[in-house]
């Protein structure tokens, strides 16, 4: 049996999952909540190998709390169920460390398929996304490879700062600042400014 628990802050909709799911025997759902922090005084008390999760949520949002039970509950699988089918919620939540994403405008039938899929340890995601979520993850994966103070100044690259500009909010010598730049050039399999500023914007979607 799969043990689940719903972070949802619309009670009619998570007390229809709950409804819905349980017509199956293999499902259990242990807890409903409606926001993140509720969820993470549950998970003092409570393990379900499932969590399904919105994205907007008050006090704390999907991503937090996909980044929260990902660092202090590695073995819980995490499924969002969110309205947002943009790429940018999805590269969150996939940067949070995600096992699957459903759009709350799919079937309950493919839902029920996404929670047995991820409970055996394999992502899913949902087949109305219309990108490919292989290029995300690259993306995402790259991303884990940089230094807290590379990611600090990708976000200045972003805003179109020069490396002077840079240096002098960060309170440091340019040539540290290059050196970070080609740091992260290689990191990230990137060739020139362009192709950095670009990848900065595409992250941070500044300048």
């Amino acid at each position: 049996m799969i043990h689940i628990a719903i972070a949802e802050d619309h009670v009619s909709l998570s007390d229809g999952l709950k409804l819905f799911l349980e017509q199956d025997n293999d499902i259990k759902v242990m807890f409903t909540v409606p926001s993140g922090k509720e969820m993470l005084l549950k998970l003092e008390r409570m393990r379900p190998e499932v969590i399904l999760t919105d994205i907007s949520m008050p006090e704390m949002n999907g991503v937090e709390l996909c980044q929260r039970i990902k660092k202090e509950y590695p073995r819980t699988k995490v499924l969002a169920l969110s309205m947002f089918e943009n790429e940018g919620a999805v590269r969150d939540m996939i940067d949070a460390g995600v096992d699957g994403y459903m759009l709350k405008s799919s079937p309950l039938t493919e839902l029920k398929k996404a929670i047995f899929t991820i409970a055996d340890g394999k992502n899913y995601y949902d087949n109305e996304l219309k990108f490919n979520i292989k290029d995300l993850k690259l993306f995402s994966s790259r991303k884990q490879l940089l230094s807290r103070s590379e990611k600090e100044i990708l976000k200045l690259v972003a805003q179109g700062k020069t490396n002077q500009e840079i240096a002098d909010f960060r309170g440091t010598a340019v040539s540290t600042i290059i050196k970070h730049r080609k740091n992260m050039m290689q990191k990230l399999d990137l060739h020139g400014k362009g192709e950095l500023l670009q990848y900065a914007i595409q992250e941070h979607g500044h300048y």
